[in-house]
């Protein structure tokens, strides 16, 4: 038996009825290499900072400004690649493969789309995007952001390409290609960085722009082995198309359904971080350093909750059915849960040698480890939302992922102005958070209960157990009558 039908067997195995184990297997053999996946990515970032560092603040200043920026135009490309993703796990699992020729289409126009207008449009305007950052005039930090992005806009291509293709990756249940494809990817800027930026071995010495370029040409390479074995596994994956099957344009506007609200969601969330940043500055400077140092280390722990639910989203758009949601649901809590629960009490205990690590300021040390200790409740919360948001996610019910982000920033921020300024200071922030999260938890519950709560007309809504192509019809996985249920059917 080939890997890859080893590995849809174990999906689908997951996916059969009352075999909590089996989808813990699943959830976990999915989730972990998309943890990978991230956390390359950061500890990649982190090296490629200390290599510009050397260059000065200037320099910092300008790839600290186009990551800032970066992060934002990837909140654009998501709605393509999670579209992507829950629309071939949903062709898959209901066995109609002649759906997912059309999806690659449907997302490859997608990106060509917003390619043209990032890259193009982002290239024309890069002084005013680095005036906007930055200010104007002619100095040094100026210039420098100005010459980072005339490569890092024209790579944004690149980029936005390699979130498409991992996306259709993961439809079909592989998140071990993109963890390995980010591996190559992040291992080419680390050999390049040195060599582009310093002018080492002959090369020219190119500063910023040779950082810029360093990781353009690595996303390039891994992008290059990624889209070659895409091929690959379209080619077993795929079928004829069907007859009845939904055109591009339908398809296109089913993953904007989709993909809009997690874009959407991820773009609130990055404005929340800022606008607590703005509140945390109002306390001086220590305090600022420990939670930007802080929230760095704790995206070791946030990560693995997005990780678990981004395997939670694949399963259940995959599997479809109310019983076979709440088992993954659930058993996505209990992983993300605990995981959340052990990391986040070594960061209390040891919060203030962990923040020894990045500073010798014994106040910012201090102030770092209070942060710990005060926010091990957020992340439990925290992970709680975000791994049963994986169900509403694979459901293709993303809108309730936004509605609960929003209550989140509607009750996050006055109370961070409220709480700090009492007698609590900046630990009323931490108040807050844990405030606000804790209230999306109530509503992510109540959103999962709707969705996985009752029964389908006609059933339950679950395949056969070991229905591995998913004959079904429609009536018999979501309720098709439910906005925003995936179904390819009624396209």
């Amino acid at each position: 038996m080939s890997p890859q039908s080893k590995r849809s067997a174990r999906l689908d195995a997951a996916c059969g009825p009352g075999n909590p184990a089996a989808a813990r297997r699943a959830l976990l053999g999915l989730g972990v290499p998309v943890y990978c996946e991230l956390l390359s990515g950061v500890v990649a970032g982190i090296v490629d900072t200390l290599w510009v560092a050397r260059l000065g603040e200037a320099a910092v200043g300008a790839v600290a400004v186009a990551s800032t920026l970066e992060n934002v135009l990837l909140g654009v490309i998501l709605m393509a690649g999670t579209g992507a993703t829950i629309l071939v796990a949903d062709a898959l699992g209901t066995g109609r493969r002649g759906v997912v020729p059309v999806v690659v289409r449907a997302v490859a126009a997608l990106w060509l789309a917003l390619s043209s207008v990032v890259a193009v449009g982002g290239f024309l305007l890069q002084d005013r995007v680095a005036t906007l950052f930055v200010g104007g005039g002619h100095g040094d930090l100026h210039g420098l952001a100005v010459g980072f992005l005339a490569v890092s806009f024209p790579g944004m291509a690149v980029f936005f390409a390699q979130n498409v293709v991992d996306g259709l990756f993961k439809g079909t249940g592989d998140t071990r290609t993109p963890m390995r494809t980010a591996l190559l990817a992040n291992g080419c800027v680390l050999v390049l960085d040195p060599l582009l930026i310093y002018g080492v071995g002959g090369l020219p010495r190119l500063g910023v722009q040779g950082a810029a370029l360093a990781t353009l040409v690595g996303r390039a390479v891994a992008l290059a082995v990624g889209v070659l074995l895409l091929r690959r596994t379209l080619g077993r994956v795929r079928g004829d198309q069907v007859a009845d099957g939904p055109s591009t344009a339908a398809v296109v506007r089913r993953v904007l359904r989709i993909g809009l609200p997690v874009s959407g969601d991820f773009v609130l969330r990055m404005g929340m971080s800022a606008a607590l940043v703005g509140v945390v500055a109002g306390f001086g400077a220590g305090p600022l350093a420990a939670y930007g140092i802080g929230a760095k280390v704790m995206l070791l722990v946030t990560m693995s909750c997005y990780a678990f639910r981004q395997a939670t989203a694949i399963l259940t758009a995959r599997a479809g059915g109310r019983s076979t949601a709440r088992l993954l649901g659930r058993q996505s809590l209990l992983l993300a849960s605990t995981t959340a629960c052990g990391m986040g009490l070594l960061l209390a205990l040891g919060g203030r040698r962990v923040m020894r690590l990045f500073t010798a300021d014994p106040a910012v040390a201090e102030a770092g480890a209070v942060f710990f200790r005060c926010l091990l409740p957020y992340l439990v919360l925290l992970a709680g939302v975000v791994a049963l948001g994986g169900v509403s996610t694979g459901a293709g019910r993303t809108r309730a992922l936004f509605t609960v982000t929003a209550l989140g920033a509607c009750v996050q921020i006055p109370l961070a102005y409220g709480l700090s300024a009492t007698s609590l200071g900046v630990q009323g922030v931490w108040l807050a958070m844990i405030l606000a999260t804790g209230a999306q938890y109530g509503v992510t519950w109540v959103f999962f209960r709707r969705l996985t709560g009752g029964r389908a007309p006609g059933g339950d809504g679950d395949r056969p157990a070991g229905d591995a192509e998913g004959t079904g019809e429609a009536g018999e996985r979501w309720d098709a009558g439910a906005e925003d249920a995936v179904d390819v059917h009624k396209w």
